[in-house]
């Protein structure tokens, strides 16, 4: 029997995201920036318990790779695209494993019975998110016990498409290196994302993160993760355009495909830049702000919509179009 061959195949922390509205005094209190994404210290730990007990959250299955995987998913067909990633056995894996079925999304989830599903506090403030995550369960993925086993691996070999979130350089940086290879040996499309800005300015993510930059054949990013690159790679420039031109034009190992850089700038256009130095600026679609709810997502949700036409073999334009208007909606 012929195993069943999904369009994308994306790999991430899955995280039950609590989130809920606030004001400044609460990102005072624990030391957050109003829009940003950390991992939880110490300091942050009681916070969570704060968000269930002094506010009114609500639950979302998230995580930014597994919310991508929804957003692209929304527009393939059924069972297009799977997903990837370690969660506790508990009810907040079971909530997201129906949520995703729900969702016609293909879930196979490593399972650490130690350590419950991880989660990650979303506190709004205005319009913008502050997201804090406590990985648990999600930072134990262990290769050996998931990618490396036959059936998970032959997976992967049957599968031509590939997005991995930034924030999984803190987990397991060489089941990225692994898939990012075999992508650059089968020609292959790996694309990943920038995610928060710490993931290029703290050493050890850094290092993770240059060994995988040679195979990005897709970078997508937005403008303060994007700033924070060019400072660690030391670019004297705040300028997008020429960030995203010398991040097209890095050291490549597959010369068969252009790199590709997006970098998203919130309520100015997107931009596009390629390897052969083409750059391009793609306005994007104008709400009144008193009909913006909030941001968590806004971004995750772009790149489900931009991957579910690349996927499909549609023109760049199409698939800034379909990322535009998904980030609307979910």
């Amino acid at each position: 029997m012929t195993e069943h061959k999904y369009k994308l195949l994306c790999i991430g922390n899955p995280l039950l995201d609590i989130q809920v509205t606030a004001d400044g005094a609460l990102l005072k209190k624990y030391d957050l920036k109003a829009n940003d994404a950390i991992l939880a210290e110490d300091k942050h730990k009681p916070m969570y318990e704060e968000l269930v007990n002094n506010y009114t959250p609500i639950y979302v299955a998230g995580g930014a790779a597994q919310n991508a995987a929804r957003g692209a998913q929304f527009l393939l067909p059924p069972k297009s695209t799977i997903y990837f990633g370690c969660v506790g056995d508990d009810k907040f894996a079971q909530e997201m494993r129906n949520a995703a079925s729900n969702e016609g999304l293909t879930i196979d989830y490593l399972v650490n019975k130690e350590f419950p599903t991880g989660t990650c506090g979303v506190i709004i403030t205005d319009h913008n998110r502050s997201l804090v995550a406590n990985l648990s369960a999600a930072e134990k993925y262990n290769e050996s016990e998931h990618l490396d086993l036959p059936e998970k691996w032959g997976i992967v070999e049957n599968t031509d498409y590939y997005y991995v979130g930034g924030f999984f350089l803190t987990v397991s940086p060489s089941s990225i290196l692994k898939i990012a290879k075999h992508a650059a040996e089968k020609n292959k499309v790996f694309s990943m994302n920038l995610s928060a800005p710490f993931l290029s300015q703290v050493p050890p993510f850094k290092k993770s993160m240059n060994e995988i930059a040679p195979y990005w054949d897709m970078i997508i990013g937005n403008e303060t993760e994007a700033e924070a690159f060019a400072t660690s790679e030391g670019w004297e420039t705040k300028d997008l355009k020429e960030i995203a031109k010398k991040m097209a034009q890095l050291p490549k190992v597959n010369k068969k495909r252009q790199r590709i850089v997006v970098i998203t700038h919130g309520e100015k256009s997107t931009i596009v830049a390629e390897q052969d130095g083409g750059i391009k600026e793609y306005p994007i679609i104008n709400i009144d702000k008193k009909d913006i709810v909030d941001t968590n997502g806004a971004g995750d949700a772009f790149v489900g919509g931009f991957l579910s036409q690349y996927v499909q073999g549609k023109p760049i334009d199409e698939c800034i179009s379909a990322g535009h208007c998904i980030e609307q909606i979910i």
